[in-house]
Parts: C-alpha cells; structure tokens; sequence
C-alpha cells in the first residue's frame, strides 16, 4: 500500500508540475513558436504520433510529390526536438533526405488544436 500511495503521489507531482509548466507557457506565450517544415526522402507515418507524444499541436500533410508538410506548434524546446526528430530519425523504416523549416515564429497562443493529418 506505501508503494501505491508513492506511485500516485509521483503521477500527481508529475501532473500538477506539468499543467502548472504549460499554463505559465501558454498565458505569457514567451516560449512558445510555430513551425513549417517539408521532409523529403522516403517518409512514412508517426510524425502525427511523435507530435501527441511531445506534447504538440499541428498537422501533416503527404504531397503529391512524395513529401511530407506540416505545421508543428508549442514550447520552443518541444518544437526543437520535433525539428532533431523530423530531419535526423523519423519514423522506422524511413530515409529522410532533407528536412526543410521555414515561417518560424513566436506566437503568443496555440492556433491549432490537436495533431491532425489532413488529405
């Protein structure tokens, strides 16, 4: 039972320092950005699974040309891990040649919500 109750008051601890993290993000906005990007290679899926696991808002896209774009939002050091992942590892079973990222900027709020990929 003392293991029980160290484990809840961990994920308790872990849960109010995150939403109180989050919330000082989102209402002063100062850490927050958005990104482009466009990854050409041999891409498939996850990036969606990636974005929902960092805990970031955006969308992906495949093109018609055989890349993939989309739009990534949230904590700048979130987005920067997104950037490492999205040009350098990806998905299993994907070579990425070229990542690129463009209209990078600080916003002051989340414009998305979710991670979508859209068609």
């Amino acid at each position: 039972q003392g293991t029980d109750l160290q484990i809840y008051n961990l994920q308790f601890h872990t849960y109010v320092t995150l939403e109180l993290s989050m919330s000082n993000k989102d209402s002063s906005g100062g850490d927050l950005c958005s990104v482009d990007f466009e990854i050409f290679g041999y891409v498939q899926g996850y990036a969606e699974r990636k974005g929902l696991d960092l805990g970031l808002v955006g969308w992906v896209k495949n093109t018609s040309k055989g890349t993939v774009v989309g739009q990534v939002q949230g904590p700048r050091n979130l987005v920067n891990e997104m950037k490492v992942w999205l040009s350098k590892e990806g998905s299993p079973f994907c070579r990425i040649s070229r990542a690129d990222f463009k209209n990078e900027r600080k916003i002051p709020k989340l414009e998305l919500f979710g991670f979508s990929t859209r068609f």
